[in-house]
């Protein structure tokens, strides 16, 4: 479902951070740090994107992103990248706030396996009520009338503005003004 999605959008940095994080429960490690990568260059330098406007009640933060990432990394073995990627969390991370990624450093200079963040269970893409019901096709323009000539012999098809314009093509015969 989750490559249904990104390959509908594939912007989606909460699709990309979802699918890394299923990667890794099946243990598909390189997958999962591609998929988190993917996620962290799809907030665009942006600290966190808010999906509620989208029907998502979830906000999906940089440091979360950069803590899963570090997550792939322990379990890839890659030690050193982990605590990196994990300073760089520390400077995305709101002031005041560092206890989880202190823990965490501690936990990756001990060689331990870090938990990856995820969306909260039961939270799925649901949009409001008056957003759907505005998917309903309208019809802005109409139904189309045909309008005939009182030109004789006009098979000219078109907008009137566009029509070629010759000399005398227009004066209408004594018939038609009957």
């Amino acid at each position: 479902a989750f490559n249904k999605t990104i390959a509908k959008d594939n912007s989606l940095a909460v699709g990309f951070f979802q699918r890394g994080f299923v990667h890794l429960q099946l243990e598909m490690y390189e997958e999962a740090l591609s998929d988190y990568h993917m996620a962290f260059s799809h907030l665009r330098k942006n600290p966190f994107i808010d999906y509620k406007q989208l029907g998502l009640r979830h906000i999906l933060y940089a440091w979360e992103v950069l803590y899963s990432t570090a997550a792939a990394q322990c379990r890839l073995q890659q030690w050193q990248e982990a605590r990196v990627t994990l300073d760089k969390a520390v400077v995305w991370r709101p002031e005041g706030r560092t206890a989880i990624l202190d823990l965490a450093l501690e936990r990756v200079q001990d060689h331990l396996f870090l938990e990856p963040m995820q969306v909260p269970l039961g939270e799925f893409f649901r949009p409001r009520k008056k957003e759907v019901e505005q998917l309903d096709s309208k019809d802005f323009l109409g139904k189309p009338k045909v309008i005939s000539s009182i030109i004789p012999n006009d098979e000219y098809i078109g907008f009137e503005p566009l029509r070629p314009q010759k000399q005398g093509f227009y004066e209408p015969s004594a018939d038609a003004l009957r």
